[in-house]
């Protein structure tokens, strides 16, 4: 992938290539002067409102993640200065896979959607923008607890279990949110993904492993409040990005709980205002309910229980031996014995054989093209389990190559065969190959016969951890590279333009404080042209308010303003907002703070 940019940045440069294909080019100079406006809006008003309510010096952490309230960060720029403190950035295209969100976490990497939400969503936007993933996420990651807190939960969140259902729940919220986006979005289509995704969010049934870490996730890093129950500060980014709920967040009527394991049982929607929130003391204490949470998962306990939830997922997932052998693919069956041990394991379809999460030679998706099973448990009357045999006691056993063998299970399982081969890693047996080889059940049942081809037995006594994905992903995953360069033109008709052309004008005059006789015109074109637009006639009222020249037009864009902010529903919160920070201003704050 020679064209892949890491910014310099070595975080950046560690990803591996099943995560690299997500990234998308920024394309910085597609930002429009209406884009660069929104973002200026927004920030202001975070900045103006946030000051006293957000956990830590809001302006300072902006800076720390190389951000400003003026422009849209540069990827180059905020990885410059993420790399000071060990982590990086990239853009990819709106919504991925939960499981890839949270291993760019763990490699210390923040993935920030590339487009800009447009100015009819400016409070709140369904689809991920730059907005919430720079101003919400990038402030705060330069505190050291806070972002071992991110890093730990992406390296838990990568192999948390999914259920079929999660991955339905992911394509119609991303779908949703394309559709939102679109520039020519039909509204009977809109209304058809709202309902399709109600439906599948109304019947998920039991939640998954990762739909649990989803509500961690969402009641700390996106909606988590810091401090005292009676005056806690926000740190999530869910509330620091929008400008609507940062405010009420606070109000009485939302309930204040204390963050612990508990928390789990709470489920969110995303479409609604929280009705509560929970409040931690400190962020060791995300990292200890976290871990609490961790020692639950299939990851870390194994056994028949876990493999079933890999066969519930109906996707890639992977089952560890107990001598390290990593078995990918699609898992549909296993064998359990009366006392709730397993017997077998299968999966169907291409699967793969790795140790230590790289794949073994010869064992990938083409060789095992057909599924893969073998038994788990140890032979019938050892001492002690295969894995741990010695060569001498291998060949007492009769496993050696050439030799005609008959291994049988204490499950009842009988394995009879020409061996062609004893695999050790680490000291430990991991697999042996047979020639001509019969597999049966204690009952008759056939599980594998000779005609089928070489029969790899893979060795453990137990099946010590499950997780979602393949053990060697680039070694087993399609790597789509998809191509940086994703077009994002969206062509402007003759009107837009001169609008952009506008913004432009006045972004130039306010930083240069030159050409100031230019606002009047400005002004008489907005109103004449463009009686629709709100944003570039309050940047007009902004710059002669405070230069404190052309009291005329000062008054007359406030009437304009006043006037509009009545009439239009959908623009009353927007402008009185945005009045408010102009008359109680932002500017010499940033400087102390």
């Amino acid at each position: 992938m020679s064209h892949f940019n890491d910014f310099n940045n070595a975080q950046v440069a560690k990803l591996p290539r099943h995560l690299k294909q997500f990234i998308v080019a920024q394309n910085y100079e597609k930002y429009t002067p209406i884009d660069q406006a929104v973002w200026r809006y927004v920030m202001r008003q975070n900045y103006s409102y946030l000051k006293n309510v957000a956990y830590y010096p809001y302006i300072k952490g902006l800076q720390r993640a190389g951000l400003s309230i003026e422009y849209i960060p540069d990827l180059q720029t905020m990885n410059d200065n993420l790399g000071k403190i060990g982590w990086g950035a990239v853009t990819v295209d709106g919504f991925i896979p939960p499981a890839a969100f949270m291993e760019y976490q763990a490699y210390r990497v923040l993935v920030i959607a590339a487009d800009i939400r447009q100015i009819n969503h400016i409070e709140y936007t369904p689809a991920p923008d730059i907005i919430h993933e720079s101003a919400g996420h990038a402030p705060i990651i330069a505190d050291t607890d806070y972002n071992n807190y991110l890093s730990y939960f992406g390296s838990i969140g990568a192999k948390a279990m999914f259920s079929a259902k999660d991955f339905e729940l992911y394509e119609a919220i991303r779908r949703l949110s394309i559709l939102k986006e679109a520039a020519d979005a039909d509204d009977v289509q809109i209304a058809r993904a709202e309902k399709e995704l109600r439906y599948i969010n109304e019947n998920m049934g039991e939640p998954s492993e990762m739909a649990l870490l989803g509500r961690l996730h969402w009641w700390t890093v996106e909606y988590g409040l810091i401090g005292s129950l009676e005056n806690p500060k926000i740190y999530g980014a869910g509330l620091l990005s929008s400008i609507g709920e940062s405010a009420t967040c606070m109000q009485p009527e939302v309930e204040k709980l204390w963050y612990n394991i508990d928390t789990i049982n709470y489920a969110y929607d995303i479409t609604q205002p929280q009705p509560q929130l929970f409040v931690t003391e400190t962020f060791q204490n995300l990292i200890d309910v976290l871990e609490q949470f961790a020692n639950t998962m299939a990851f870390r306990v194994g056994g028949a229980e876990s493999v079933m939830k890999a066969i519930a997922c109906k996707n890639v997932a992977t089952a560890v031996y107990s001598s390290g052998l990593q078995v990918s693919g699609v898992f549909t069956d296993i064998g359990i014995a009366a006392n709730d041990d397993l017997t077998f394991i299968k999966t169907t379809g291409p699967s793969a054989l790795a140790v230590n999460g790289k794949q073994l030679e010869g064992h990938g998706k083409n060789y095992h093209q057909d599924g893969f099973s073998s038994p788990v448990g140890k032979l019938k009357d050892a001492m002690k389990p295969l894995e741990d045999y010695t060569a001498a006691e291998m060949i007492a056993l009769g496993c050696f190559a050439d030799n005609h063998t008959k291994l049988v299970f204490e499950s009842g399982i009988t394995v009879e065969g020409n061996v062609a081969d004893v695999i050790r890693v680490n000291e430990k047996v991991i697999l042996i190959v047979f020639r001509d080889c019969t597999v049966t059940e204690s009952n008759g049942n056939i599980l594998f016969k000779p005609e089928w081809g070489n029969y790899d037995m893979a060795v453990g006594e137990k099946i010590v951890s499950v997780f979602n994905g393949a053990a060697d992903k680039d070694a087993f995953e399609e790597i789509t590279l998809i191509s940086q360069e994703k077009t994002h033109a969206i062509t402007y008709d003759e009107k837009t333009v001169k609008l952009h052309q506008l913004y432009k004008s006045v972004r130039q005059i306010r930083d240069s404080g030159e050409h100031l006789d230019q606002l009047p015109e400005i002004f008489n074109q907005l109103k004449n042209n463009f009686r629709y637009d709100w944003l570039c006639a309050l940047e007009i009222l902004e710059i002669v308010y405070h230069k404190k020249i052309y009291h005329q037009l000062e008054k007359e864009v406030q009437i304009y303003l006043e006037l509009k902010a009545n009439r239009e529903a959908d623009h009353h919160k927007l402008i009185n907002d945005g009045l408010h920070v102009i008359k109680n201003p932002v500017s010499q704050l940033i400087v102390n703070d």
